[in-house]
């Protein structure tokens, strides 16, 4: 297993990302926080760790304006040109993530995700906690972030909590044109029991090991 840390001048400053490799990983994954900042986030930290264990190469990224202390994340522009050179820096040189490269994050992560994917030459998408709108307004929709990759025709997977009051399963399923997309798990936005969103992850990745090595 081989660890670096690296960090990544951008637009709004430095980001930091740290990366851990196990030997013949079967891909790369970008992943990064949700809009509180963190990259302690439990639910984060299980998710890159049960992909590492099952042979992903996981970046797991700070972003720039989380860097900066800032409590809340920039407009959505902002934050894709602040985030756009830190993923090249992690797909490109001798130390660049293997591919096929998946971008994931939680919550505000996911859709930074699902906008940048096609620029960005992701080869598939996974969601945690997608928040197709903000509590109480599902009027104030965000699909159209999370179907730019979909219309693109790459894969994507949303994991999303029963009881998300930023969208249900069955919510996240009307946007989305299969509901296999979805995978349901216990829990409200943040999933405190991991142990089937890792596995839901899991599944996701380990379906696109299996097309990508055909």
């Amino acid at each position: 297993m081989r660890e670096r840390a690296l960090e990544v001048e951008t637009t709004l400053g430095p980001a930091r990302a740290v990366v851990r490799r196990p030997a013949r990983a079967l891909g790369g994954v970008v992943l990064t926080h949700g809009a509180s900042g963190s990259i302690q986030a439990a639910d984060v930290r299980a998710v890159r760790d049960g992909l590492v264990e099952a042979g992903w190469a996981v970046a797991l990224v700070q972003q720039a304006w989380a860097v900066a202390g800032r409590r809340t994340p920039p407009r959505p522009v902002p934050q894709d040109e602040a985030w756009l050179p830190v993923v090249r820096a992690l797909t490109t040189g001798r130390a660049r993530l293997p591919g096929p490269l998946v971008l994931s994050g939680k919550s505000n992560g996911a859709r930074v995700s699902c906008r940048t994917a096609v620029e960005l030459g992701a080869d598939a998408v996974l969601c945690l906690s997608f928040p197709l709108h903000p509590p109480g307004k599902p009027e104030s929709s965000r699909a159209e972030e999370l179907l730019r990759p979909v219309q693109a025709g790459l894969p994507v997977h949303v994991v999303q909590g029963e009881r998300d009051p930023f969208g249900t399963p069955g919510e996240v399923r009307a946007v989305l044109p299969d509901p296999a997309y979805v995978t349901a798990v216990p829990g409200e936005h943040t999933v405190r029991d991991t142990g089937p969103l890792v596995a839901a992850a899991l599944a996701f990745l380990g379906s696109l090991a299996r097309v990508t090595g055909e």
